[in-house]
This record gives structure tokens, sequence and C-alpha cells, in this order.
């Protein structure tokens, strides 16, 4: 096995903990790793804060840090933390100390070489996001059952692009996928009344920390 050099540096705009807001483990108690930068610009994005700025990181100053929380459950996230190189290493690196660990990737950048034990929330962007062309349809065949897929949704052209795209790589049948209204731009009612009315077999979502804390940075 590879061995992880700990003084291997990333950007980090903040680590904090919170409340998993998304996917399956949505309402445990995580730590977020929200690592700077991302080559995307989704009109929907709420976390623009990220694009620039952060703090230099060991990776033993990462670990130390998220030890100093009680839970084993930590997310990596961004921006989009695959733009960083040292990210693959601290992923690894996590996973050694015990950690059970998700990664949130806007699918626009290979997911092949992170390590098998995370499990990696993929984004596919739709038309009215932006960033359409930038999907990495390659990624889909990368994924496992441990894997998630998820759909941000800004209207109902994206609903029905998702719901075409859903069927023509099957992915229900590779992992869990998720629906979830943009905040502001789709009725979340509407949202799951389609999803009824075609009997998808996916899961809705609502974003829990926005509920809670009103997307307040350090939630």
């Amino acid at each position: 096995m590879q061995k992880i050099k700990l003084d291997a540096h990333l950007r980090i705009t903040e680590i904090f903990f919170s409340l998993q807001g998304e996917t399956a483990r949505v309402g445990l108690p995580t730590v977020f790793i929200r690592l700077t930068g991302c080559p995307l610009r989704c009109v929907y994005c709420d976390t623009s804060y990220a694009f620039t700025g952060g703090k230099n990181y060991a990776l033993a100053e990462i670990i130390q840090q998220v030890a100093t929380y009680p839970t084993r459950y930590i997310t990596v996230t961004g921006g989009e933390p695959l733009a960083q190189k040292a990210c693959l290493p601290l992923l690894t690196a996590l996973c050694d100390a015990g950690y059970q660990l998700s990664l949130e990737t806007s699918g626009a950048l290979d997911i092949s070489a992170v390590d098998p034990r995370v499990m990696r929330v993929v984004d596919i962007k739709t038309p009215a996001s932006g960033e359409v062309d930038k999907n990495r349809w390659a990624n889909l065949e990368l994924l496992t059952p441990h894997d998630e897929v998820k759909f941000v949704l800004c209207d109902e052209n994206d609903y029905h692009w998702a719901r075409q795209i859903l069927h023509q790589h099957q992915l229900t049948e590779k992992c869990p996928v998720l629906f979830s209204p943009a905040q502001g731009t789709l009725d979340a009612t509407l949202l799951a009344d389609w999803i009824l009315r075609d009997g998808l077999p996916v899961r809705f979502q609502l974003q829990l920390h926005k509920l809670l804390w009103n997307n307040e940075a350090g939630h």
C-alpha cells in the first residue's frame, strides 16, 4: 500500500461540525471538510464563497482537527474537492483512520482514483444549471451500489431531461438516485408530485441544513 504523505497540503475554506443535510446519511452528525476552488459555475451554487481564499492545511493538521469532533462520519465537499490533487490522499488517510467517508463531487472530474471505501455522491448537471456540458459521462460506468447520484432540478424541462438520463443509463440499477429542487427556483411540492405521477424509483430530498439554518456558513 502506498504510504500517505501527511505533510501534503490542501486549500481549505472551512472545517465544521453539523448534521448531514443530504444523501442516505441525512441527519447524521458529520464533520464537513470544504475544499477551496471549483472549475464550474452552476447558476444555483450556494457555496460561491468557496471559489477563492481559504487556508492551507497539511493532511496531518486536518486529521488532527476532525478528531476533536464526536463523530465517525466525514463529508469532503467544495467547491470541487477533486480539483485539488491532494484530495485523493486525504480521502485515503481519513479512511485509514477509521472514518466513514462521503465525497460530494460535481461529476465533471474523473472519480476512478477515489478510494473505494468512500461513498461518492456524484452530481449530474442539468441544462438549467448552466454546466450540462461539463458532465463526465464516463463516471457513470464507475458507479457502485455504495455510491449515489444527485440531480438538482431547476424546472420541468430539467425534470424531463433527468428522467431521460435516468432510463438511458439505467442509473437506479447502479446506485441510489436523488432528485432535489433548486431552492427558490423549483417548487418542492411540484417535484414531489411529478416523481409520484411517474413512479420514479428515486429518492426525493430537501436539504436539511437549509431548512434548519438557512444555509448559513458553518452549517
